[in-house]
C-alpha cells in the first residue's frame, strides 16, 4: 500500500555507520533507522546472537516461561530501577499497554472514564489509542472517531498539567522526556520533576515515552535519568533489538502489577529470538559505554553546529540531547532530505522546519565531523 514516499535508494548492506545501496555506493547513516540501530547496522554481536537462537529455538508463545525473556526483564528493571515488563513488537505496542495500565489503575480507583493527559506534537504511534494520543492533526485526519479518554495540554508546560487537578477522570501522565517527531523538544531541567510531584499529589500515573530517547541515545540509558525522579510508567521499543523488532513497557511501584492473568497479551512479544536480540544489544552497550559516547558526542555536535551556523540567519536554534539533535531554520526545508541522499548523507525533516539527526551511537570522530561539515553546506547552500 503506498502509505510511504520513499527516497530513490535502496539499501543492501551496512556496517557501523556506513550503507551501501544497489549500485555499490557508500552513505552515512546519521538516523540510524529512525534510532533503531543505535549499535550500528551488522553489529557482530547482535547477529551472532541471532543466528544461535535461530538455531536452536524460535518461538514458544508466552504459555511457557521464557528464559531469554526473563534474563531482559531482569536486565531493564534494573537498569531503570522499575519492576515488570510486558514485552510486545514495537513503540506503538509498547504505549497500548501503557494506556491500558492506565485505564485499568483508574477503573481499580472507581474511576468511570479514566483520562490520560497527553502533550502538543507528541508522537506516541499509529494504533487508533496511540494516534489519538499524538498531537498531530495529520496523522489525525481521516480516522475518526478516535478514542476517547484523553486531554491535550501544551508539551513543556507543567503550569497547565497542574490546572487539570480538579478533574476527577484523570488517571496518568503521557508525555515524552524529549520529542522525536515533534521536533528534538527538549523541556526545561525541571518540567519531569514538577510532573512527578503533580502525579504525587493528585494519585496519577506518570508515564514516560522513551521509545526514542532510550537506549542511551541522551547520553543515559533512559533520558529520565537526567533527573532524580523514576516514572511509573516507561515504554521502550527502536534500539532496544537494533532492528528486530520488540518493544517493552516497564511498570513500576503502583503500577508493577496492575496487570493480571488474561489482561494483556501478544503472541510474538517477547519471544527467545528478539529478547536475545535485545541481550546482545545492551551488552555491547554496556561495553562500549554507549551513553557516555552519546553524552560526549552529542556535546560536541552543539557545540560544532552552533559555531559553525552562528551567522546564519535562518538557522533558528540548534537542540541536542545526547545523539538526539535538531536544528530548526525558519523555514521548510524537507528538500534538504534529498540534498543530503545525493552527497551520501542519511539525515531526516521533522516537524516540517527540523533537520533530525539520531546517528548511530557507534560513530567514529571523523564521521561525526563528517556530517557536521556536510550539513553545514546544505544548510548555508539552503537559507
Amino acid at each position: 500500500m503506498p502509505t510511504y514516499a520513499r527516497l530513490p535508494v535502496t539499501f543492501v548492506k551496512g556496517e557501523g555507520a556506513l550503507l551501501w545501496d544497489t549500485a555499490g555506493k557508500q552513505y552515512l547513516d546519521a538516523l540510524s533507522g529512525i534510532s533503531v540501530c543505535n549499535v550500528g547496522h551488522a553489529r557482530r554481536e547482535v547477529a551472532d546472537a541471532i543466528c544461535a537462537q535461530a538455531n536452536t529455538l524460535m518461538h514458544t508463545s508466552n504459555l511457557y516461561h521464557i528464559e531469554h525473556q526473563q534474563a531482559l526483564a531482569e536486565k531493564l528493571c534494573a537498569l531503570s530501577g522499575l519492576d515488570s515488563v510486558f514485552f510486545g513488537n514495537s513503540g506503538a505496542e509498547a504505549n497500548e499497554a501503557a494506556i491500558k495500565i492506565a485505564r485499568l489503575y483508574g477503573h481499580h480507583k472507581g474511576v468511570a472514564i479514566p483520562t490520560v493527559v497527553v502533550m502538543s506534537n507528541s508522537f506516541h504511534g499509529r494504533t487508533m489509542a496511540t494516534v489519538t494520543a499524538t498531537g498531530n492533526v495529520k496523522s489525525q485526519t481521516g480516522f475518526a472517531p478516535l478514542v476517547e479518554g484523553f486531554v491535550r495540554v501544551e508539551y513543556g508546560d507543567a503550569d497547565a498539567v497542574a490546572a487539570l487537578a480538579g478533574n476527577p477522570n484523570i488517571v496518568a501522565v503521557l508525555v515524552e522526556p524529549v520529542q522525536g517527531e515533534g521536533g528534538i523538544r527538549i523541556p526545561a531541567a525541571d518540567y519531569l520533576p514538577r510532573l512527578r510531584a503533580i502525579c504525587d499529589q493528585n494519585d496519577w500515573l506518570l508515564m514516560l515515552d522513551e521509545v526514542q530517547s532510550g537506549m542511551c541515545r541522551t547520553g543515559k540509558w533512559f533520558a529520565f535519568q537526567h533527573t532524580a525522579i523514576k516514572p511509573d510508567v516507561m515504554t521502550l521499543a527502536k534500539a532496544l533489538g537494533n532492528g528486530v523488532p520488540i518493544g517493552a513497557c516497564l511498570a513500576g511501584g503502583k503500577a508493577a502489577n496492575v496487570f493480571g492473568p488474561g489482561n494483556h497479551g501478544s503472541t510474538f512479544g517477547g519471544n527467545p529470538l528478539a529478547c536475545s536480540a535485545a541481550r546482545a544489544v545492551i551488552a555491547v552497550m554496556e561495553a562500549e559505554q554507549l551513553a557516555e559516547k552519546a553524552a560526549s558526542l552529542g556535546d560536541y555536535f552543539v557545540t560544532q553546529f552552533r559555531a559553525q551556523l552562528a551567522d546564519v540567519a535562518g538557522v533558528r536554534e540548534v537542540r541536542g540531547s545526547g545523539l538526539m539533535l535538531g536544528i530548526e531554520l525558519e523555514k521548510d526545508c524537507a528538500e534538504l532530505v534529498k540534498q543530503a541522499l545525493e552527497k551520501g548523507l542519511l539525515i531526516n525533516v521533522t516537524a516540517g522546519n527540523v533537520i533530525r539527526l539520531l546517528p548511530p551511537l557507534v560513530i567514529t570522530q571523523a564521521q561525526a565531523d563528517q556530517i557536521i561539515t556536510t550539513v553545514v553546506e546544505l544548510v548555508r547552500a539552503f537559507v
